[in-house]
């Protein structure tokens, strides 16, 4: 099998992660990485034995294929140099800040008969497929995803940076038009939102209530989902799944006390773990070599876009009015 020239442009903390799985595949040359901080870049190509450039231009001709986990800022002008000299490129998540920049970015990968593949790696927790095959028609959906402020986010709120995340998954579990999204949020550490919520209403009557926080000293990563027949209660970071069903309750009154009894039968779904980054990286090397379909459609991809960028710009109307 001929071998994948790959390369990492940014080596933070997600950028690590990428130039690790990358070096460990074995059908990946692993070129180089880039980064502008010289000293980081030389630790993490000393530490993965491969090389280190400063400018990502040195490594444009020396790839197929690239992971681009540089600020949200920087995706833009980057993937469309990358695009542009027909290399295949993951673009870690949100595609860019600006929703014509991203559909400009999908044409022109089509148009050099590029793979651009958007990193939401939740795509590939296998919790995550495992709730496409039970949620039918959900009435209400509760996401919460929180964490303590890290310094290191200083491009995106937590909405682009978090929320994002929990917006692509509904989307495409409930697969129905949004009628209204309401939003509240306050800024705490940064001038961005670091605290969002935001509730949705779909023409399906499903209601889905989204949760994101970087002020909330514990990290929180559940989802939970009621339908007719179940509740189901998801958590990322176990990828554990339990079901509830046939729920009943019974009060009973005894001298002085109201005894309050619910049950129901539960089962948990043992999911099989893999490193979700890996997985993603696998599936993206696999379009990018074998032509294999994306697991995703780009009107999808601009959606799940679309709708963090609308509730980004209601977070900033609501705080003009307080």
């Amino acid at each position: 099998m001929k071998k994948i020239r790959a390369g990492v442009i940014g080596t933070g903390r997600m950028g690590e992660y990428h130039t690790a799985i990358y070096s460990e595949l074995f059908f990946i040359d692993l070129v180089g990485i880039v980064d502008i901080k010289e000293e980081r870049g030389k630790t993490i190509s000393k530490q993965f034995n491969t090389a280190y450039f400063y400018d990502f231009h040195e490594i444009l001709d020396k790839v197929d294929a690239v992971s681009i986990a540089v600020p949200t800022g920087l995706h833009y002008t980057i993937a469309k140099e990358f695009l542009s000299a027909g290399v295949d490129v993951l673009l870690e998540k949100p595609i860019t800040n600006n929703f014509n920049q991203a559909v400009e970015l999908f044409k022109l990968a089509k148009k050099n008969n590029c793979t651009l593949h958007i990193g939401h790696v939740e795509r590939f927790n296998g919790a995550v497929q495992e709730l496409k095959k039970i949620v039918h028609q959900p009435l209400l959906i509760e996401s919460r995803r929180l964490g303590p402020f890290q310094k290191r986010i200083e491009d995106d709120g937590v909405v682009m940076d978090l929320m994002i995340h929990d917006i692509d998954i509904i989307l495409n579990l409930v697969e129905s038009e949004i009628l209204d999204i309401n939003v509240m949020g306050r800024s705490y550490f940064t001038g961005k939102d670091d605290l969002a919520s935001v509730q949705m209403q779909f023409k399906n009557n499903c209601i889905a209530n989204i949760i994101a926080s970087r002020a909330t000293q514990d990290k929180i990563r559940t989802m939970a989902i009621s339908q007719k027949d179940a509740y189901i209660y998801l958590d990322f970071t176990d990828q554990e799944i339990h079901i509830h069903r046939g729920a009943s309750s019974e009060h009973r009154l005894e001298k002085h006390e109201l005894h309050y009894k619910q049950e129901s039968f539960t089962e948990r779904l043992f999911v099989h773990r893999e490193n979700p980054l890996k997985l993603e990286i696998k599936h993206f090397i696999d379009c990018s070599a074998n032509g294999a379909a994306s697991s995703i459609s780009v009107d999808k991809e601009l959606r799940s876009l679309k709708v963090a960028l609308e509730i980004g710009d209601k977070f900033k109307k609501s705080q003009t009015n307080l």
